[in-house]
């Protein structure tokens, strides 16, 4: 091999090499997010390397009816069967990914019966009809050169850990929403309790302003009124009668099961003991299955955009192609009818039309949509985290209060009732006070179960419940 030779050979190779070097695809690397100190802004828990996130769910909820019903619909809720489903299909992609670097092989089998025009170019040589019979077999390979392949593998990856992570967050999602949805169901139990002993005090206290009424006391005034809060209890009765069929119905669905009858404890019995630590904000990049899912979104846009770049440049394709080609069918698979061809092509796009600069600015501009989506899930992450602090703290503070405000108002009946026996006071300072009683003790309940929830949603805005 001459030097002249030898020099283009090496010249070739190392423009392109320059070329690769130049143009290969870009890696991936996580764009810079504020980690800021105040993300949660809170100075009341410590924010250390510990999370509550990290406990599972069946330390955190330890009621045996409510971790029962958890079990049952992460088997059988339909949202999270619809997940896996997804993944299955991610998972089939991402073996087309890793298979890219593979060549392509088909085989064809061909038979044909060609009839000559006499007045044609081969008239003259051919009479009647040609038959050809084949069978051939057509390998193609293309070279990497641009990382064309490795960015398609790589966003078919990122696209399967995408929906992996969007699984976990459906079963965070359920978690949170089965737990909220059986502590509702709870408190209606107890406001429903409430409501009927009401019912049978108001009914009992209906009969006593009768006699009173019969004894000279009170007036027919009194009696009506009496008789109007009794109804507006039975009223509210039917109210909650009816919201916990409807959370029943509510449950049964989250389970995938036809709506029914839900089992289950009582109020009082529930404890969540877990101390609430809500770690560092950074940690959200990892527990949270939205932001994850999110940045494997922002991965997958990322690689396409190499995709769209390399297909500005030449591609190298290899192809051989080989078989039997005969005109004669006993002849067909004889050795002298083996053929064979290989060839290696180098393309460069030039004019198509403006397709490849198209496709590139879209997936730049999908890239960019990307990173503004998980910046925002970041953003909202944190906000929920903040939120579900400020709820538990103010919900907390709220039940202490609620019941100061209870043991007032049932002072204040008890009093009423003395005084009115004792000729004190009119009738309607007691139905006052104990319309006052029933209102304070439905929203002792209430923030009872806003506190419980608060956990609830810190818990899943921290990202527990997946692990």
């Amino acid at each position: 091999m001459n030097s002249k030779r030898i020099f283009k050979i090496t010249a070739i190779a190392g423009l392109a090499f320059l070329m690769q070097a130049c143009f290969v695809a870009k890696t991936y690397e996580r764009p810079e997010v504020q980690e800021a100190e105040g993300r949660y802004r809170t100075d009341e828990l410590p924010q250390d390397s510990l999370s509550m996130a990290d406990v599972s769910w069946e330390e955190l909820f330890t009621d045996p009816y409510l971790q029962g019903y958890i079990r049952t619909g992460l088997e059988n809720n339909l949202d999270v069967r619809i997940a896996i489903q997804q993944i299955v299909a991610a998972e089939a992609y991402m073996k087309q990914g890793k298979a890219g670097y593979l060549p392509t092989l088909s085989v064809g089998v061909d038979a044909s019966r060609q009839f000559i025009s006499k007045n044609s170019q081969f008239g003259g040589f051919f009479s009647g009809h040609i038959d050809q019979f084949q069978l051939t077999g057509n390998l193609s390979w293309e070279a990497d050169i641009w990382g064309k392949i490795r960015s398609n593998r790589r966003a078919f990856l990122a696209s399967y850990l995408q929906t992996v992570a969007a699984h976990q967050a459906v079963k965070t999602e359920l978690i949170a929403s089965i737990a909220s949805t059986y502590y509702q169901l709870l408190a209606l139990d107890e406001q429903l309790k409430i409501t009927e002993e009401t019912i049978a005090n108001r009914a009992s206290s209906l009969e006593t302003t009768k006699a009173l009424k019969e004894a000279g006391n009170v007036t027919e005034v009194g009696v009506k009124q009496t008789e109007a809060q009794l109804h507006t209890a039975e009223a509210l009765l039917v109210d909650l009668k009816a919201s916990i069929k409807i959370m029943e119905n509510t449950m049964s669905i989250l389970l995938a099961e036809n709506p029914g009858p839900i089992e289950r404890g009582s109020l009082e019995g529930q404890r969540i003991d877990t101390e609430l630590k809500v770690g560092v904000p950074a940690q959200l990049l990892q527990n949270r299955p939205d932001v994850v899912a999110a940045e494997y979104g922002l991965v997958n846009a990322f690689e396409l955009t190499n995709v769209a770049r390399s297909n500005f440049y030449p591609s190298l394709t290899l192809t051989a192609t080989g078989g039997f080609q005969s005109v004669e069918f006993d002849k067909w698979l004889d050795s002298g009818s083996l053929f064979a061809t290989i060839a290696g092509g180098l393309v460069q796009p030039i004019f198509n039309r403006r397709q490849i600069k198209s496709e590139y600015e879209a997936s730049k501009a999908m890239q960019e949509s990307s990173l503004l989506e998980f910046k925002k899930t970041l953003l909202n992450a944190g906000k929920e985290v903040s939120d579900a602090l400020y709820t538990y703290e103010a919900e907390t503070e709220k039940i202490d209060i609620r019941k100061k405000e209870l043991d007032a108002y049932s002072l204040a009946t008890e009093y009423s009732e003395e005084l009115l026996n004792n000729g004190m006071i009119n009738y309607l300072e007691v139905l006052t006070a104990k319309e006052q009683m029933l209102n304070s003790e439905l929203n002792y309940i209430n923030s009872r179960y806003e506190q419980l929830n608060a956990v609830i949603s810190l818990y899943k805005a921290l990202g527990g419940g997946w692990k």
